[in-house]
C-alpha cells in the first residue's frame, strides 16, 4: 500500500505539471546540456546517481578532469541543491577521455566529443521529504579551432517518497557512463627513473600476458602530455616510457592517473620503486605508444633514408672504392666474386649499424639521452676518421702498390680486394655516412631513440640495409651487370679522380676537429698525415739511395718532437721530446757509417715507424686536446647571433619578439649547407633585421645535455633543428631540416 500511495503521488505530480526532471536539454551554443537523474522517484536515505549530460556539436570537444596542455574541465555552481549539504553531493566521476592532439607532437589535450555524461552521486538524508529542487549553472569550455566558454542554467526536480521509480532513459545514460569510468587497478604499479625518462610499470591483474595500444593519462601535469609513450610488454604486464615535464625531474612521491591497455582502463597511483619484474621485453612484443609512429612506419622511413644516403657527399667517395672492384669482377665474368662483393659490403654496413645501435643504447643507459651523430663529438674518433680517409685517398692515387705490408695498415682494409676489402668498405661507408641522415630521418630517429632497445636495433639495421641495397642488388643481378662499363685505362684515371673527394672529406673532418679540439690539434693531424705520406713514399723508394732516403725519413721525423714540445703540458713530456730530438740528431751521424744494404733495411723499418707515428701520435694528442673557445661563442661572434638558452627564449618571447633558433654543429653537413644557402644570404639577413627577429644559436658540436633534452622534447634525434617563435607566441613551430630562403623570409613576413 505504501508503494502504491507513492506511485499515486507521482502520477498526481505529473498530472499537475510538477516538473520532476528538466523537460528539455538547454542549448549553450555548441552543446545541449541537461541535468539528469537515474530516479524519477527516490526514497529517503538512498544514494542516487545524477549526471551532467552533454550532446556536443560535430568537431567540437569539452575537457576531462585534466585537460592536458590547455583547457578547463566542466563544473557546476549550485544555486539550490534541495537543502542538502556539500558533503551529500559527490564530485564528477570521469569516464575515459579521448586524446585531442592540438599540435601533433607538441600540444596534447584530453577530453570528450559527440556525447558524454559526467556522473556524480547524491546521498539523501533519511528524514528528507520531497520533492527536492536542484538548480545551478554549468560552466564549460568548448573548442574546435577556437575555444568558447559557455554557461547554461540547469534544473532538476526530484520526487522523494516511500518507493523507487527509475527514469529509464537517464538511468541507461548514467550507467553507461559509469561503466566507462576506470576502476582501481587490482595489481601492482611502480615508477622508476631511467635517464631522462620515467618508467611506469604495471603488473598483475588483468594485464598479465595481454598486448595492445597503451597510454597513461595523468591527473596532473608531471609529464609531457604530447610525448610519445613507448610501451614494452613482458609476461607479467607492461611498462610505459614517460617524458617528465621538467628536465632532470625526479619521479614524484605519487603519480596518479588512468592507464589503458587495449579496451581496458584502470585508475592507478604509482610510487617510486624498481621496474616490476616481467613488465619489459627482452626481445619482441614492442609497439609504439598511442599517437606515435608505428614500428613498421619508422622502418619504412629508415629504409628510404638509407637509400638516399648513397647520394650524399659523405658516402659517394667510399662507394667508388668497391665500384672499381665490381667493374673488374663483372668484366672477368666472375659472378661469384661479384656476389661476394655485394654480400660482404652489406655485412660490413649492417655490422656497423648494429654496433652503432649498441653504442646508442649504452649512451642512453648511462646518460638518459641518445643523440644521433654523438661519435663526431669525440676528438679521438674524428682524428681516426681523418687518418683513415686520408689513407684511402693515398691508395686511390696509387701509393699502395708496394704489397700487403703497407696495405694492411688503416685504410688498407678498405682498399684490399676480396671479402675483407668489401666488408671494411661497408664499415667505413656506414661510419662516415651516418651523420648525413639528419635531413631525411631527423623526426623518425627522434621517435625511435626513446623506444625500447629492440625498436632501436631494428630501425638502424633497416637503415643500413637501405644504404647497402643498391650495391647488393647490382652485385646479385647478372642482368643489371650488363650495363656496367668495360674496364680500361679510364678506371685508373677515375680511381685517381676519386681520391680528391676523399681528401675533401678529410678537410671537412678537419674543420670538425678544429671546432672540437682547437685548430692546433687540427694542425697536428695534418703533420701526422704528412708523416704518414712521407713514410709510405720512403718505404717504396728505400731500394735505391737508401742512405739519402733514410736521412730524409729521420729528418722528417723531427716534426714529432717539435710538435711534442709545442703541446707539452708537463716537464716529463718536455724531457721526452728533447730526448727524441737528441736521438734523431745522433742517428744522422751514425747513418753515414752504415753500408747501403744495412741502410736500406733500416730505412724500411724507420719508414714503418714514421707511418705508425703519424697514426698514433695525433690520436694520443686528441685524448687531451680542448678547444680554446666554446663553439657557440665562436659561432655567435662570427654570425652576429647569441647563444640559445630556454631562459633567453622566454625573455624574448615575453617581449613580443620573433625568435629563430638554430640547433647546429660543426660536424653537421646539412647545418653548414643551410647556413651557406639560406641563413647567411642577404634576403634572410635583411628579413631578420626588418622583422627584429632574435637569432639564437644552440651549438651541439661538443654536446650539451640541455640542448639534447630540447632536441628530444621536439622528437628530433640530432641536429639540425630549427625552431620558429612567431611574435607573441611561446610555442615554437619546428621547421624542416632543409631550409629555403622563401620559407624563412615567408615566416618573417607573416609576423609583420
Amino acid at each position: 500500500m505504501t508503494f502504491l500511495r507513492s506511485f499515486l503521488v507521482f502520477l498526481l505530480s505529473v498530472t499537475l505539471g510538477a516538473p520532476l526532471v528538466a523537460a528539455q536539454p538547454v542549448d549553450g551554443g555548441h552543446a545541449r546540456v541537461e541535468l539528469i537523474s537515474e530516479r524519477a522517484l527516490a526514497v529517503p536515505g538512498e544514494t542516487v546517481w545524477f549526471g551532467l549530460s552533454f550532446e556536443i556539436d560535430p568537431n567540437w570537444h569539452i575537457y576531462w578532469t585534466n585537460p592536458g596542455d590547455a583547457g578547463i574541465p566542466p563544473e557546476i555552481s549550485w544555486r539550490e541543491k534541495g537543502g542538502l549539504t556539500d558533503d551529500s553531493i559527490g564530485a564528477f566521476e570521469w569516464p575515459l577521455p579521448e586524446l585531442l592532439p592540438v599540435v601533433p607532437g607538441q600540444i596534447m589535450d584530453y577530453g570528450y566529443s559527440d556525447q558524454v555524461v559526467l556522473p556524480f552521486s547524491v546521498t539523501l538524508p533519511a528524514d528528507i521529504e520531497g520533492p527536492l529542487l536542484f538548480e545551478g549553472v554549468a560552466d564549460y569550455l568548448i573548442c574546435e579551432d577556437v575555444c568558447i566558454p559557455e554557461s547554461v542554467d540547469i534544473r532538476l526536480m526530484l520526487s522523494v517518497g516511500a518507493g523507487q521509480i527509475p527514469d529509464t532513459r537517464a538511468s541507461e545514460l548514467i550507467q553507461s557512463a559509469l561503466a566507462d569510468v576506470p576502476p582501481p587497478f587490482p595489481g601492482d604499479v611502480s615508477l622508476s627513473q631511467s635517464g631522462a625518462e620515467w618508467i611506469l610499470s604495471v603488473a598483475g591483474g588483468d594485464v598479465a600476458g595481454e598486448r595492445g595500444e597503451a597510454r597513461f593519462f595523468p591527473f596532473g601535469h608531471e609529464i609531457t602530455h604530447a610525448a610519445d609513450q613507448a610501451v614494452s610488454f613482458g609476461e607479467s604486464g607492461f611498462s610505459l616510457a614517460l617524458i617528465p615535464a621538467s628536465a632532470d625531474a625526479a619521479p614524484p612521491e605519487s603519480l596518479s592517473g588512468v592507464v589503458t591497455l587495449g579496451d581496458a582502463a584502470y585508475e592507478i597511483s604509482a610510487t617510486p620503486g624498481a621496474v616490476l619484474a616481467g613488465t619489459r621485453s627482452s626481445g619482441g612484443g614492442v609497439l609504439g605508444g598511442a599517437g606515435g609512429a608505428s614500428l613498421p612506419l619508422l622502418m619504412g622511413f629508415a629504409l628510404i633514408g638509407g637509400l638516399i644516403l648513397n647520394l650524399m657527399p659523405c658516402v659517394l667517395p667510399v662507394l667508388s672504392i668497391k665500384a672499381m672492384g665490381l667493374v673488374s669482377s663483372t668484366a672477368n665474368g666472375n659472378a661469384a666474386e661479384a656476389r661476394a662483393h655485394g654480400l660482404w659490403y652489406t655485412a660490413g654496413v649492417l655490422v656497423s649499424f648494429a654496433i652503432l645501435a649498441a653504442a646508442i643504447l649504452g649512451v642512453r643507459a648511462a646518460t638518459g639521452i641518445a643523440i644521433w651523430g654523438f661519435w663526431l663529438q669525440n676528438p679521438i674518433l674524428v682524428t681516426a676518421l681523418i687518418l683513415v680517409v686520408f689513407l684511402i685517398g693515398l691508395w686511390l692515387l696509387g701509393l699502395f702498390e708496394l704489397g700487403t705490408s703497407v696495405q694492411s695498415v688503416g685504410s688498407g682494409l678498405a682498399a684490399k680486394q676480396g671479402s675483407a676489402g668489401a666488408f671494411f668498405t661497408g664499415v667505413l661507408a656506414a661510419v662516415v655516412g651516418a651523420p648525413c641522415t639528419g635531413p631525411f630521418l631527423g623526426a623518425a630517429l627522434g621517435a625511435v631513440m626513446t623506444q625500447p632497445a629492440i625498436n632501436v636495433v631494428l630501425v638502424l639495421l633497416t637503415m643500413g640495409l637501405g644504404m647497402a641495397l643498391p650495391f647488393l642488388i647490382l652485385s646479385l643481378s647478372p642482368g643489371l651487370q650488363r650495363f656496367i662499363p668495360k674496364p680500361g685505362a679510364w678506371m685508373e684515371t677515375l680511381k685517381q679522380v676519386f681520391a680528391f673527394p676523399m681528401f675533401l672529406t678529410a678537410a671537412w673532418l678537419l674543420s670538425v676537429l678544429g671546432a672540437l679540439a682547437g685548430y692546433r690539434m687540427a694542425a697536428m693531424v695534418v703533420a701526422g698525415a704528412a708523416l704518414i705520406a712521407f713514410g709510405i713514399w720512403a718505404f717504396k723508394s728505400a731500394g735505391s739511395g737508401a742512405k739519402s732516403i733514410l736521412l730524409s725519413v729521420i729528418g722528417l721525423a723531427i716534426i714529432v718532437p717539435v710538435f711534442g714540445l709545442m703541446s707539452a703540458t708537463s716537464p716529463v713530456e718536455t724531457l721526452i721530446s728533447l730526448a727524441w730530438l737528441a736521438g734523431i740528431i745522433a742517428a744522422f751521424v751514425l747513418i753515414a757509417r752504415l753500408g747501403n744494404d744495412t741502410a736500406s733495411r733500416l730505412a724500411k723499418g724507420l719508414a714503418g715507424v714514421a707511418v705508425a707515428a703519424g697514426l698514433v701520435w695525433p690520436l694520443a694528442q686528441a685524448r687531451t686536446a680542448l678547444a680554446s673557445d666554446t663553439p657557440t661563442e665562436a659561432y655567435a661572434a662570427k654570425y652576429e647571433t647569441e647563444p640559445w638558452s630556454p631562459e633567453r627564449v622566454a625573455e624574448l618571447t615575453s617581449q613580443g619578439r620573433a625568435v629563430f633558433v638554430d640547433f647546429t654543429a660543426e660536424w653537421c653537413v646539412t647545418c653548414q649547407a643551410n647556413k651557406l644557402q639560406t641563413l647567411q644570404t642577404k634576403p634572410v639577413v635583411d628579413a631578420f633585421a626588418e622583422g627584429d627577429v632574435a637569432f639564437l644559436v644552440a651549438d651541439f658540436t661538443n654536446g650539451d645535455k640541455t640542448i639534447a633534452l630540447e632536441l628530444q622534447k621536439h622528437n628530433r634525434a640530432g641536429v639540425p633543428m630549427y625552431l620558429w617563435y612567431a611574435p607573441g607566441e611561446t610555442t615554437p613551430e619546428v621547421l624542416p631540416e632543409l631550409l629555403s630562403i622563401d620559407l624563412v623570409t615567408g615566416l618573417v613576413e607573416a609576423g609583420l
